[in-house]
């Protein structure tokens, strides 16, 4: 009787599948060296610089404070300096809060703009409280601290804001 016949032996080598592989992971890599290498020369070509934000002058208007209701008008003027030379802004959306012991007490939006590049914008942001109840000892120390003749807010500003 005849022996059975051994299986056909698979060639030496890999297989397909690996080859595709590499190929797929060396297009990869090559696409992220080459997005990698076109970001830093576009960064290299602007130089970006920060955006400087100052509140240059601010002043309360209207205060009173009575049975924990606070009645008043914050007067702002905030400058916005965009010191890049080939880097202007849009100003699609910016709010501005005024809070005491993190408990906000006015709020205000400010109307789309745009900054051009080395440019110094000045706004006038007008922030109402009208009869906002203060909780807790908010209203007690506030009480104390107007009446020490300094009073310190923070002044929050949340912009979103688009490069062109």
């Amino acid at each position: 009787m005849a022996a059975p016949a051994a299986p056909a032996a698979r060639p030496a080598g890999r297989p397909r599948h690996s080859k595709l592989v590499r190929r797929i992971a060396l297009v990869l890599l090559s696409l992220i060296v080459l997005v990698g290498i076109a970001v830093l020369i576009i960064w290299l070509a602007v130089k970006p610089k920060r955006f400087v934000y100052t509140i240059e002058d601010g002043s309360i208007h209207g205060f009173s404070l009575n049975n924990n209701h606070l009645n008043a008008s914050f007067d702002f003027v905030l400058r916005a300096h965009n010191p890049n030379r080939r880097v202007s802004l849009y100003y699609d959306k910016m709010e501005v809060t005024v809070s005491y012991n993190d408990q906000t007490m006015a709020f205000n939006t400010v109307s789309p703009f745009f900054q051009r590049h080395r440019n110094v914008t000045r706004l006038g942001v007008k922030l109402m409280a009208q009869d906002v109840s203060l909780y807790g000892s908010v209203s007690k120390k506030l009480r104390l601290d107007k009446s020490s003749g300094e009073v310190e807010l923070d002044v929050r500003v949340k912009a979103k804001i688009r490069i062109a």
